[in-house]
Parts: C-alpha cells; sequence; structure tokens
C-alpha cells in the first residue's frame, strides 16, 4: 500500500500514477489544444514536482503527442484519457489532468488561463482570476 496523498488512473485503469503533494497551481485552461486534447470547454490541470509523481503501472500504455510548439500530452493508448501535460519550458514540473484523480484533492483550482481563446458559449462568472494567456 502506498502512502503517497494522491492516486489517479486512466478510464480503463490501465494506467495508475500516484503523487506525493501537489504545488499550489490548479488551472482551469481554455487554449485551443486543451479543448481539443480533451474534448470539452476546458481542462483542468494540478501541478506536482517531477520528483513527487510516479506511474505505478501502465507506463508502456502511455503515447506521446508532441505539438508544434514543443509541448507534450501524454494519455493511454488503450481508452485515450488524456493525462499529462509537459510544457518543456518547466522539466521540474508534471501538470496531471486533476479529474483522473481516484479522489479529489482539498485544494481547488486558482485560475482560468487562456481566456483569450475560451469557447463563446462558456461564462466563466465563479470569481477566479482570469489570464488571456498563461499566468504571466
Amino acid at each position: 500500500m502506498s502512502n503517497a496523498a494522491y492516486q489517479g488512473q486512466c478510464l480503463c485503469g490501465g494506467i495508475q500514477y500516484e503523487a506525493d503533494k501537489l504545488s499550489g497551481k490548479m488551472g482551469h485552461c481554455h487554449c485551443t489544444m486543451c479543448r481539443k486534447f480533451h474534448g470539452a470547454a476546458f481542462a483542468t490541470f494540478g501541478s506536482v514536482a517531477r520528483t513527487d509523481f510516479r506511474w505505478l503501472t501502465g507506463e508502456n500504455l502511455l503515447q506521446t503527442f508532441v505539438a508544434d510548439n514543443g509541448t507534450k500530452r501524454k494519455f493511454c493508448s488503450q481508452c485515450g484519457s488524456s493525462l499529462v501535460f509537459e510544457s518543456g519550458e518547466d522539466n521540474d514540473l508534471v501538470e496531471f489532468s486533476l479529474a483522473t484523480l481516484d479522489v479529489a484533492p482539498v485544494l481547488s483550482p486558482d485560475a482560468h488561463i487562456y481566456t483569450g481563446t475560451k469557447v463563446d458559449w462558456l461564462s466563466i462568472d465563479d470569481g477566479l482570476p482570469k489570464y488571456l494567456n498563461g499566468r504571466r
């Protein structure tokens, strides 16, 4: 039995991971790539130090899509669940899809990012800060 604070998995359960502790930044990303990758109006990510993140099972099932801008999106080759985003800018962090956690974290998302490309039919009125691009 693991002592990690957070555990998660893909839809089919073939890939499982754990994270010891989350960093303070969690956000709803409205960029076009995240919307298309998740098939949703936005994607919600948490971040964890790379040293605090481990694949438990199914790492061989991971597939990686590398976008033109060099970002990497990792997903399960069996069920298609989107799991991890890597920007290439900060190799010390792993951003992962919060909805793949088995138990919701105590922390909540703290911002909406890339709202300049959000879908027109979504109103953002939850009181969180909104950034047209990343958190700059």
